[in-house]
């Protein structure tokens, strides 16, 4: 009852009922895009579109919305999705440019990092690589922890589909890992890369 009371006040323009929802999912929301694009800083971008979106298709808590949170990861997926085909008009731009100075070697600074950062950026790669169906399935079930069916509701597909993605994303990713970062490396399961809390949202 007081979730319903609190949707009809989203749904009212109540920007503190909306402070609620964004406290409480923010966190999934930008780990999810952390690991999507390998990138923290993007991540906060593709976090505050999402919630922009939401707020703009309030009216969605209606009834429309089953699961909160499977409704926001659907939502950031669409922002990703927009976000990948901007990067690709992006690198297409700037491949016209001319190389720009470089810059300052500053990585002492970031030793710390390094570690972090190679996985994350050879988990996105590998995710790069799969179709961006299996990758979507792969990324709102193993990493963002819903189900199938909520998997399903978030991208509106069936769960035997569901089903089948993440069995194949699973499949191919073992043996891109093992690319990425090498035979030197040993197994790395990319489900378990930041498989915990991913950094913070503020």
């Amino acid at each position: 009852m007081e979730s319903q009371l609190n949707d009809e006040r989203i749904r009212a323009g109540d920007q503190a009922a909306f402070a609620a929802i964004f406290d409480e999912h923010a966190r999934v929301v930008y780990a999810h895009a952390v690991r999507s694009t390998g990138d923290w800083a993007l991540a906060e971008d593709v976090m505050s579109l999402t919630f922009l979106e939401a707020w703009r298709h309030r009216e969605k808590l209606r009834g429309e919305v089953r699961n909160v949170r499977a409704w926001l990861l659907g939502i950031t997926t669409n922002v990703l999705r927009n976000t990948a085909r901007a990067a690709r008009r992006h690198r297409a731009a700037m491949s016209r440019m001319a190389p720009p100075e470089p810059l300052p070697d500053f990585s002492d600074e970031v030793v710390g990092q390094l570690v972090d950062a190679r996985l994350l950026a050879a988990v996105a790669d590998a995710l790069g690589r799969l179709k961006r169906a299996d990758r979507e399935v792969f990324g709102l079930i193993v990493w963002s922890g819903l189900g199938y069916a909520e998997a399903s509701e978030a991208l509106g597909i069936p769960v035997g589909t569901v089903r089948s993605r993440l069995s194949r994303a699973r499949r191919k990713l073992r043996g891109l890992m093992a690319t990425e970062l090498g035979e030197g490396a040993g197994p790395v399961d990319p489900g378990a890369v930041y498989g915990g809390e991913v950094g913070s949202a503020g």
